[in-house]
């Protein structure tokens, strides 16, 4: 198999035990590149656990992932980025005290394994490309503002943007529309999936609005009680009946509404 066929992402049997909850009881995932994959379930289904397992910021108790045909199980989240694995979180992350600008320099600068104490001289050589990414992410304005002062669908995008520093082939949102009315949700989605296609990034998000998810998503993946419950297009999970018996309820899941 080429690289251009192989998988982005492939995630075989991965198993993640708490105590006595086991929140990944086994589960398999397949991205294809260029793809924009929904991973949904109810509260409890295994989604952030299951984000932090492939992410590095858990260990699994057992299974294999692979990112671009490298193993890469167990890979520190540092090694991980580098690696060109993006991650944004349901809780935003910026340095609040920074402005916008200097958000994306740092990000830029760990990229490059460059140090703090260059920061003058490395700061504005990237300069230039942290405004790049801030206008790619509609911030262009925003640029001079520090990221504490930023509404909180700014500091999403913000987010993004750092997230973008790191050049990934795959990005993982985990919630990017979180704490967003619905309107703005719908914009946020529909700004990191033409940001996506046009940098050639494939994504996996997780959701709880079916708005959202049927917005942009090309194939959905449901977790239940920490197994994939069921896996297909947008109008395959639709008309799934152990989907619309065990996520939302079978309006919701059929009329797309968000919660």
């Amino acid at each position: 198999m080429s690289d251009a066929a192989a998988p982005i992402l492939s995630v075989r049997a991965l198993s993640r035990r708490f105590g006595g909850l086991q929140a990944l009881g086994g589960v398999d995932l397949e991205v294809a590149r260029g793809e924009f994959r929904a991973i949904i379930g109810p509260n409890g289904a295994g989604k952030s656990t299951f984000f932090n397992t492939i992410t590095g910021l858990i260990r699994p108790d057992g299974g294999r992932v692979a990112f671009a045909g490298r193993d890469v199980t167990c890979m520190a989240p540092d090694d991980l980025v580098r690696a060109g694995m993006g991650r944004t979180f349901q809780i935003t992350s910026v340095f609040a005290d920074l402005s916008a600008l200097e958000n994306v320099q740092v990000a830029l600068l760990a990229q490059a394994r460059q140090s703090w104490r260059i920061w003058p001289r490395a700061g504005a050589m990237n300069a230039e490309r942290a405004a790049e990414l801030l206008a790619l992410v509609g911030l262009a304005g925003s640029a001079a503002r520090h990221a504490g002062t930023l509404a909180h669908g700014d500091q999403k995008r913000l987010e993004l943007a750092i997230a973008l520093a790191g050049e990934p082939t795959l990005l993982l949102l985990d919630e990017p529309t979180a704490g967003m009315a619905a309107q703005e949700r719908i914009e946020s989605i529909s700004l990191v999936h033409r940001v996506a296609l046009q940098l050639g990034v494939s994504c996996v998000f997780t959701e709880h609005d079916m708005a959202v998810v049927f917005a942009v998503a090309t194939r959905i993946t449901v977790l239940h009680q920490g197994l994939v419950l069921a896996e297909g297009t947008p109008a395959e999970v639709r008309a799934n009946p152990q989907v619309q018996q065990v996520y939302l309820g079978e309006s919701v899941i059929a009329e797309g509404v968000g919660t």
